[in-house]
C-alpha cells in the first residue's frame, strides 16, 4: 500500500463495520457463494501454523469488497492475502492462549449481521434467494468463520489494550502528515434522542409469570425443556438450540440470572427469574468450577395498544415543550429519556466508531429514512425503538449538526483524528508482536503470491 495514512484510513473506514485483517469474512462465511461466472479448481495459497488459507477463500473476499464498491488498490489480493494471514496468526495464538468466545455470543453476532443484512437487501427471502441457502442454513455455515473472527479479534484486543494517545501525540501525529495525505471527511450527522421504555402492566408481568410457570410444570412432568424453549421462548438466538446459552463463567450474565443458574444443580429447572431482559426459567447443564452453561425459555411482556398510545403521547408533549422554548433538547434528554445517553443530552453514539458523528451507510434504514428529512435543530415524531436489552421502546430524534464533506482539521475532527492516531500506534505494535510471532510460527505461501508487496515479511 502507499503511504501511511493509506494504512491507517483503510483500518479505519473498514474498522466501522469489520477490521482489516477480517476483511468481510465476518459478514459472509468463505466458500457460501463463489460467483458462478469463474469455475475455481481450488488450492491451498497460504498456511501460518495449523491453518490454510484457500484460493476460494479469497477469491469469495474479493467479490465482497467489490459488491460494496471498496478499492484496495492495483494488487488486492495480495492485500486480502496479507490479511488474511494476519487473521490466521492472531486465530493460531488464541487457541494457544486458550482465548474462549461462548457459543451465545457467536449466535448473537450471526443473528446481528443477518438482521442487517436483511434490512439490506429488503427481507429474509431475498436474502435466501440470493445465496440459495436457508436462514438455517446460513446460521450454520457462518458459525466456524465467525467463531474465528471473534476468537482473532479477542487476540488483536488482548494485545493493544494498554495502548492509548495523549493530546500531544494526536497534534503530532496530524502535524506529520503530508498535506496532500490529510483525509477528507464525508458527510456525516450528529443526532440525540429522547427514548422512553413503555410501562409494562403488572396485567401483562403476571400473564408471563403464569405461562412461565405453566412451562415449568411440564417440564417437571416430563416434557422436553428444549422444545418448550424452541416453541416459545423470546431469545432467538438461543431458542434454536433449545434455549442453550453455552459456558459463561461469573460477571457475564444479568447479576438476577447468574445468582440463579450458579445456584442450581445439573438438570435443576428454576422458578420465575426477572431481569432487565424479561423473565425466564433457567435449567443448569454443567458446570466446571466458575463456568456454567445452562438453558433458558425467555419471555417479554406484550406492550398494550393503550400503553403505546400513552407513550407516543408523552413523547409528541415532550416534543412540544422543546419547540415551544420552555427547555432545550438536552435538558428534557436528562429529565425524560429512559436511554443512558439521557445523562449526556441524548447524544447518540456511533457503535461503530464510538464517536457522535454517523455516515449515512452507518444509521440504521428505518432512522435514516426519518433524519434524512429532518433540518438541523428539527425533531422527529416518536418512532419504535429498541432499548440495549432487546425491549421495546419509542424515542424522538433530533439532527444536531450537517457535517459537509471537509478536508480534515484538528477543531472539527479531533475524534477522527485521534481515531487515526491510535490505529497507526496499535498497527506499529500489532507489527512488533507479528514479527516476535513469525519466529517461531511455521509459514508457506504459493508460488503465485509469493512477488506480492506484503505489509508483513511472512517469508522472511
Amino acid at each position: 500500500m502507499d503511504g501511511q495514512i493509506t494504512n491507517i484510513m483503510i483500518m479505519y473506514r473498514s474498522g466501522k463495520i469489520f477490521f482489516i485483517g477480517f476483511l468481510m469474512i465476518g459478514f459472509f462465511a468463505p466458500r457460501l457463494a463463489l460467483s458462478q461466472e469463474r469455475v475455481v479448481i481450488d488450492q491451498v495459497i497460504g498456511v501460518v501454523g495449523n491453518s490454510a488459507i484457500l484460493q476460494s477463500d479469497l477469491f469469495e473476499q474479493k467479490r465482497q469488497l467489490d459488491a460494496q464498491n471498496i478499492d484496495l488498490g492495483p494488487n488486492p489480493y495480495c492485500v486480502l492475502l496479507d490479511d488474511m494471514m494476519f487473521q490466521k496468526l492472531l486465530y493460531n495464538q488464541a487457541v494457544i492462549d486458550s482465548v474462549v468466545v461462548a457459543d451465545a455470543q457467536i449466535e448473537q453476532e450471526i443473528e446481528r449481521r443477518l438482521r442487517f443484512f436483511i434490512r439490506q437487501i429488503g427481507s429474509r427471502e431475498r436474502l435466501e434467494e440470493y445465496y440459495g441457502r436457508t436462514i438455517e442454513e446460513l446460521r450454520e455455515e457462518f458459525w466456524d468463520p465467525i467463531k474465528e473472527q471473534m476468537l482473532s479479534q479477542r487476540m488483536e484486543a488482548e494485545i493493544t489494550r494498554n495502548i492509548n494517545v495523549t493530546p500531544s501525540e494526536v497534534r503530532a501525529f496530524f502535524e506529520s502528515l503530508p498535506e496532500d495525505e490529510i483525509p477528507m471527511v464525508e458527510s456525516e450527522l450528529t443526532l440525540a434522542k429522547i427514548m422512553i421504555e413503555p410501562l409494562i402492566t403488572q396485567e401483562e408481568i403476571a400473564e408471563v409469570k403464569q405461562r412461565l410457570e405453566g412451562y415449568r410444570q411440564r417440564i417437571l412432568d416430563g416434557e422436553n425443556f428444549r422444545t418448550l424453549a424452541i416453541m416459545f421462548s423470546d431469545d432467538a438466538g438461543s431458542a434454536r438450540r433449545g434455549g442453550e446459552l453455552g459456558f459463561y463463567s461469573r460477571g457475564d450474565l444479568h447479576p438476577e440470572f447468574e445468582a440463579v443458574a450458579f445456584s442450581l444443580r445439573p438438570g435443576e429447572v428454576s422458578e420465575v427469574v426477572e431481569t432487565r431482559s424479561g423473565y425466564h426459567i433457567i435449567e443448569l447443564i454443567e458446570r466446571r468450577g466458575e463456568q456454567i452453561n445452562v438453558r433458558h425459555i425467555l419471555l417479554r411482556p406484550r406492550i398494550s395498544p393503550l400503553v403505546e398510545r400513552e407513550t407516543r403521547n408523552k413523547l409528541d408533549s415532550i416534543r412540544t415543550l422543546i419547540m415551544r422554548g420552555d427547555m432545550t433538547f438536552s435538558e428534557a434528554a436528562r429529565r425524560f429519556s429512559d436511554h443512558p445517553s439521557g445523562r449526556t443530552g441524548g447524544v447518540m453514539l456511533n457503535p461503530y466508531t464510538g464517536t457522535t458523528r454517523f455516515r449515512s451507510e452507518e444509521i440504521e434504514p428505518n432512522l435514516f429514512f426519518v433524519v434524512d428529512k429532518l433540518e438541523i435543530g428539527e425533531i422527529s415524531r416518536p418512532i419504535p425503538a429498541m432499548t440495549d436489552d432487546g425491549q421495546e421502546a419509542f424515542k424522538i430524534v433530533m439532527v444536531r449538526e450537517r457535517i459537509d464533506p471537509h478536508r480534515a482539521n484538528l477543531r472539527q475532527d479531533y475524534d477522527f483524528i485521534t481515531q487515526l492516531a491510535l490505529e497507526k500506534k496499535k498497527r506499529e505494535a500489532m507489527r512488533r508482536w507479528v514479527n516476535r510471532r513469525l519466529q517461531s510460527t511455521f509459514v508457506s505461501i504459493h508460488d503465485d503470491y509469493k512477488d506480492c508487496d506484503f505489509e508483513i515479511n511472512w517469508l522472511k
